[in-house]
């Protein structure tokens, strides 16, 4: 068997719940489920742009995987099959036991199967493909907003953000707070289960991977209308008890992405489901603003008289 095929086999065969054929033929083969669509997403990670060359690798495992079933979540569908693909520029047997380990620990978890990819060598990128299945009809997509919907984020975004900038030595974080942002940075969890609930609730939805106003904005263009975002109604206490610095603070919360949290819009006759959700899944779900006609795919933030504020950084883009 050659090295590379031995590499594999070594640490990314395992059992298979769910495909027909996994990992070692010329093509997987999986059996969709009756009466359900696919959902298909490929995300791709590079050393020094998207994670920290020193990241822990079964940290890294978990966020290769992550990420991808993060954007399986902001279309409602349930996670089945993935595939990877890996260029290394060396063999690091340790090194790719612990991302094994970390991304079949996310594997196990949220119940997908790895079931084929590629290696080869080369600066250290990571390529994830990932499948999941949603019942015909019913996926969420960006482009089903409508004038009125209300305007919600799960969770609390802007604490990878704060965790990159410590770990990049920008400001040093409250210790009380810098593991838990640490944590958010490196090992986010996809919202799988919120976003399947929200099927018949939402109007559309995204994940927050490049900021919160940036993301935001996909769901305006899509949806041709105007996202019209409260300052006073996001969730700040929670950040600002990490550090003084204001506006790092508001720069992470409206611009720092990497959170994987799910922004999504709903009527206002959904207020009560969306509560009953949010204690069922132990997981805030915060009302910031509404939907409104005109100024097609534009994004505003505003403060308490409506007065429109200005924002500096809306995200991230990889060609700016």
């Amino acid at each position: 068997m050659s090295p590379e095929f031995e590499l594999i086999r070594r640490h990314f065969v395992r059992p298979m719940r769910g495909g027909v054929l996994g990992p070692g033929d010329d093509c997987a083969l999986v059996r969709p489920s009756p009466g359900c669509e696919l959902a298909i997403t490929c995300d791709m990670l590079v050393s020094g742009t998207h994670f920290l060359p020193d990241t822990d690798p079964r940290r890294l495992g978990w966020k290769t995987l992550a990420v991808n079933l993060s954007d399986l979540a902001a279309m409602g569908a349930t996670p089945r099959w993935v595939t990877l693909a890996l260029s290394l520029p060396e063999v690091d047997d340790a090194w790719l036991g612990a991302f094994a380990d970390g991304f079949f620990d996310c594997a196990y978890i949220y119940g997908v199967d790895l079931i084929g990819g590629d290696t080869t060598r080369g600066p250290l990128t990571l390529c994830v493909t990932a499948f999941g299945e949603a019942a015909t009809g019913k996926a969420l997509r960006r482009s089903g907003a409508q004038d009125g919907d209300d305007i919600w984020v799960s969770g609390q975004p802007g604490r990878a953000a704060l965790g990159l900038a410590d770990a990049l030595g920008s400001f040093r974080l409250k210790d009380a707070h810098r593991d838990d942002c640490i944590s958010a940075l490196e090992k986010p969890l996809p919202r799988v289960a919120l976003g399947r609930a929200l099927q018949d609730v939402a109007s559309a939805a995204i994940d927050v991977s490049d900021g919160l106003l940036a993301d935001l904005g996909h769901i305006a263009a899509g949806s041709g209308l105007h996202a019209v975002v409260e300052d006073a109604a996001l969730p700040w206490a929670a950040l600002r008890a990490t550090c003084d610095d204001e506006a790092t603070v508001r720069r992470a919360l409206l611009a720092g992405g990497d959170d994987y949290e799910l922004l999504f819009c709903a009527s206002l006759s959904t207020h009560d489901a969306l509560r009953q959700l949010s204690e069922s899944l132990s997981l805030p779900l915060t009302r910031i603003g509404a939907m409104r006609a005109g100024r097609a795919g534009d994004v505003s933030l505003i403060d308490a008289q409506g007065c429109e504020l200005p924002v500096a950084h809306r995200g991230y883009d990889h060609f700016s």
